[in-house]
């Protein structure tokens, strides 16, 4: 098998043919030295250097010998053998192995080889270089560790009152340090830090977005500039935002990192270059913009990373391309009755959403409910896929599962809860303890896909595990007398910022326990969640079997007209009933009042 190509050239092609001659040496320019000028100077004795004179006058480029090379066909359908041999014969290849085994070199060949291949050998059941030997050691290091506090330094700067301080706290075995700054608002009105944003390059800058939440706020000089801290320098502002109304939310953009949205307290949609400066590049106008403030803001993976969607708590989720901002590409408003009115829309006051679902986004309201959306839904009714209702106040953070797109998380008034979408008619799959306060904010861990965070209007953040703990919080913090309002972590799951009522971003470096994932912990986790899914499915189907046998017992006996006298004695027994049980249980003496209602009772 021959493969050959052949390749012509013109001479004429390659340009005019070099000529070269020797000629002797010339002086073009003789400058002599100048005796005034050496005072200037500091002779350095010797000096050698050279000079090239003649200019670069090369056209052509001359290549070196190449090595001829050939193609040979080698026949691989069984074994390399040569042209001669035919590899179907059995008698011709027999007697070629024979000639070419008694060749010598083949021979040293073989014997080289088995040497270095009985060494390998040898090494390999010496040593397993694949098996680990302290990886169950370290986690039981981790385990044991004794709970334990210690602060690391603390001083603050007058000009914006920042802060710093450390310490560590450990709870079950798990640990926490306090570690940078706390910065504050640098205006003399505080207010409220209602959003963070990690930049995506390394996460060493912070934009968190400043905004007075207050219904009819009346107190003067409130300012309305939003601030990019670096937590190298946290003194002062890296970078002051300006605007004419407060922000409401930020977000850097995940592919142009210099690009960063913000949602306003008047409905309007701006973004920063932070390349130009602290001024808006560009916002909407104020009449095709959102009626209320914007509570979320957040980027689309397009091709050219412009697109973006908002929602507010007018009802409305509008989408945006930042290169032409003069009016929505898209509207949907938040009508779960399918009619598509304003006036029947639930307002949005968070929002969510995850590259591994590009058409899907989840939006908390302010009743309670979430709304699973599909934007490639054909018609604006249909783009409400389901509603899960569960929250008795306002959904304040949706968060989709990072490593289970089908898992996401929600907060509200004073639990968290864990849903499925594959349930849709049943309750959460799981959920938090009741809490005294409020909870305000969550978030899932982005590295380990069992833990998220919550934070309280107490001032405390829980971090919470549930494959360790599935009642209580595996860390509870309390980081400040003000309620926490805000919560984003870094991307390596390791830096936790808060921002709380007053304005103070507090920064903490959870222990490694908490971002390192462990063996097979993704796997436990799935299991966990469908374990849960599908009981909550079966608790579902047995309560509507319930319900069904229940009206059809009720249908199918008579109506008959109740005594209220009789339902009146029947109510007041079972209600001395249970307090007298209370009593015995406590340990209490029967009340005489009870005593004597028995005694009416018997009579």
């Amino acid at each position: 098998m021959e493969i050959k190509f052949e390749y012509t050239r013109k001479r004429s092609d390659f340009g005019r043919p070099c000529n070269f001659s020797d000629l002797p040496a010339e002086v073009t320019v003789d400058i002599p030295p100048d005796p005034s000028l050496a005072e200037d100077f500091i002779p350095q004795d010797p000096v050698d250097f050279a000079l090239q004179h003649a200019p670069v006058m090369a056209l052509h480029e001359v290549n070196t010998e190449r090595v001829q090379a050939t193609s040979r066909g080698v026949n691989h359908v069984e074994g390399g053998w040569p042209k001669h041999v035919d590899p179907k014969n059995a008698e011709l290849t027999s007697r070629y192995r024979e000639e070419v085994e008694r060749d010598e070199v083949y021979t040293r060949t073989i014997q080289h080889l088995g040497t270095l291949m009985e060494h390998c050998i040898r090494q390999n059941n010496a040593i397993d270089i694949y098996e680990e030997y302290f990886a169950d050691d370290e986690e039981e290091e981790g385990i044991e560790e004794p709970p334990s506090a210690k602060t690391i330094t603390a001083f603050s700067a007058s000009e914006v009152n920042v802060s710093i301080r450390g310490c560590w706290v450990v709870l079950g075995g798990r640990s926490s340090k306090r570690i940078g700054f706390s910065e504050r608002d640098p205006s003399p009105v505080r207010r409220t830090a209602t959003h963070l944003s990690w930049h995506p390059d390394a996460g060493k800058e912070l934009a968190v977005a400043y905004c007075s939440l207050e219904f009819q706020d009346k107190r003067r000089d409130i300012s309305f500039d939003s601030f990019i801290w670096d937590m190298e320098a946290p003194y002062k502002p890296l970078l002051t935002l300006m605007l004419s109304s407060p922000v409401v939310t930020l977000e850097y953009n995940p592919k142009d990192w210099h690009h960063l949205l913000g949602g306003c307290y008047n409905g309007q949609i701006v973004y920063w270059d932070t390349r130009k400066g602290g001024l808006p590049m560009e916002a909407t106008p104020v009449e095709l913009s959102h009626r209320d403030p914007v509570y979320g803001a957040l980027w689309l993976p397009s091709r050219t990373g412009t697109e973006c969607f908002s929602a507010s708590t007018d009802g409305q989720v509008l989408w945006w391309d930042i290169r032409k901002l003069s009016q929505p590409s898209e509207r949907l408003v938040l009508d779960i009755t399918r009619e598509d009115q304003l006036k029947n829309a639930l307002g949005a006051i968070s929002l969510d959403f995850s590259l591994s679902m590009p058409t899907k986004f989840l939006v908390g309201t302010e009743q309670g409910s979430i709304i699973n959306c599909n934007r490639d839904a054909k018609t604006p009714p249909e783009k409400i896929a389901n509603v899960f209702n569960g929250h008795i106040g306002a959904v304040y953070a949706v968060a989709r599962s990072p490593f289970n797109p089908k898992v996401f998380l929600s907060v509200g008034d004073w639990t968290a809860r864990i849903w499925s979408e594959e349930n849709l008619d049943s309750s959460s799959i799981m959920e938090t303890k009741c809490h005294v306060p409020y909870l305000l904010d969550g978030c899932w861990s982005p590295v380990k896909p069992a833990v998220f965070f919550t934070v309280r209007s107490d001032g405390t953040l829980d971090v919470w595990d549930f494959l360790f703990h599935q009642k209580e919080p595996s860390l509870s913090l309390k980081m400040s007398n003000d309620p926490l309002l805000s919560l984003r972590p870094q991307d390596n799951g390791r830096i936790v910022g808060c921002g709380t009522k007053q304005g103070t971003i507090n920064i903490l470096e959870i222990s490694s326990g908490l971002y390192t994932l462990r063996k097979n912990e993704k796997s436990l986790t799935s299991t966990m969640f469908e374990r849960e899914a599908r009981r909550e499915k079966v608790l579902q189907d047995k309560q509507r079997e319930l319900q069904v046998r229940a009206q059809l017992l009720a249908k199918a006996k008579k109506e008959e007209p109740e005594d209220p006298q009789e339902v009146f004695k029947q109510a007041r027994k079972e209600f001395f009933n249970v307090i007298k049980a209370e009593q015995q249980r406590r340990g209490e003496t029967v009340s005489l009042f009870s005593e004597s209602q028995e005694e009416e009772e018997a009579a």
